[in-house]
Order: structure tokens, then sequence, then C-alpha cells
């Protein structure tokens, strides 16, 4: 079953008054992103990005910086949980089933793998990015023929932030020729992955889910 805006929003209707307060906020939000994403299918640059705004949301934090081994943690026991929760292995069909060659193509790209960009930027930490390179192609081989849903996840989600990295701090040209290939291939599998996460965490309202990021306030004289 996919999911499309109209009926994950009647679900959500049927029974938001089983939310807890922060929930329900970042299910409002990453809905109403989804439905935005949902207008623009013809343009992959522009449905990419309210897609990962949209995730953005249900997440309710950005990916981890690289620096930050406690956020990577966080995001990593978002991803767990989220898998744990699947009990009909939809993520594990995405991975394999519907875009196993996607997810190849993607992890095997260099130019959506950051230390690529560090080097060309001259810094310090792109150094020995095709040895680095070269290492992580391996891991994500040895994960995807382990079927390790957990690290591919983790793996393709890494390299389409910089993808859109390169869109939202303006590294990219609209309708660009030179990355439509990783931009659709994006774009099709977050219209994917982001409705599944929020029917996951629609279905599972008594999970811990945390607060959402900026939360709505009264407003002040």
């Amino acid at each position: 079953m996919e999911f499309d805006f109209d009926t994950l929003k009647a679900r959500q209707r049927a029974i938001r008054h089983t939310f807890p307060e922060g929930l329900g906020l970042r299910v409002h939000r990453a809905l109403s992103w989804f439905q935005r994403a949902e207008m623009e299918d013809g343009d992959h640059d522009a449905r990419f990005t309210f897609l990962w705004i949209a995730f953005n949301a249900a997440y309710a934090h950005e990916l981890p910086d690289r620096a930050s081994q406690t956020e990577k943690d966080l995001f990593l026991k978002f991803l767990q949980k989220l898998i744990d929760l699947d009990k009909q292995d939809r993520l594990y069909g995405l991975l394999w089933t519907k875009f196993s060659s996607s997810v190849r193509l993607i992890l095997e790209n260099p130019y959506v793998y950051q230390p690529f960009w560090d080097f060309h930027a001259g810094l310090a930490n792109g150094e020995d990015w095709e040895e680095r390179f070269r290492k992580s192609r391996l891991a994500a081989q040895q994960a995807i023929a382990s079927k390790d849903t957990l690290k591919v996840l983790r793996l393709v989600l890494d390299r389409l932030y910089v993808l859109r990295n390169q869109l939202v701090h303006g590294g990219a040209t609209w309708n660009s020729k030179v990355n439509r290939e990783q931009m659709r291939d994006g774009a099709r599998f977050m219209a994917d992955l982001v409705p599944l996460v929020i029917h996951l965490m629609m279905e599972n309202p008594d999970e811990l889910w945390g607060a959402p990021s900026y939360p709505v306030v009264e407003s002040v004289a």
C-alpha cells in the first residue's frame, strides 16, 4: 500500500485525538509539506526540497552534523525505531525492491559524497576523499549484501543530505542538467519514504517521539 496525502490526512483526522501534543504538531507540519511536495510532480528540485522539509518536520531535527556524535546516535535511534515499528517491512521493500537500482547509484555517486566537495574546497577533511569513498562504497556493498536496512537507509540519507545542502545553500542551479539523475532518484525515493515515516509515527502515538522543534507559543506583547 502506498500513501498519498489524502489517505494520510484522512487517517490523521480520525486518530489525532490520540496523539500527544508534540506528535500532533510534528505530524500536522509534516503532512502540510508533504501535500505541497505532491503539487510539484514535474519539478524534481522543488519536490525534493519540500519532501526534505516534511522529513525534517517529522524527525523534528536537522540531520546530524558530521562532528556531532550525539546527534548521529539520536538519528540512528530514530531510524531503528521506524524499522522496528514497520511490521510489514515496507522500508525493507523500498531499499531492496522498489529502489534497489537507485540506491546503488546514489551510494556510488561521488557528487553526493561530502568529502569530495571538501577536497575541491581545499578543506583538510577532503584530502583523502578517494580512499574514504572507496571504503564507503565497500561498506555500502557489504550492507547491501547483508540486507542491513538500518545502515543502508542511513547511508542513502547521508548522501541525499548532501544533495539537500547543494540546493538550499545555493550550490546548484535550478533544473540543472548536471545533477538530474540524482535529483530525480532522490525525489522519488523521498516521495515514498516520507509518507511511510508519517504513517508509522501516526500508528504508534505511544512511542516517545520527542518534542517538536519551534513549538507553537503564545504571542508576546
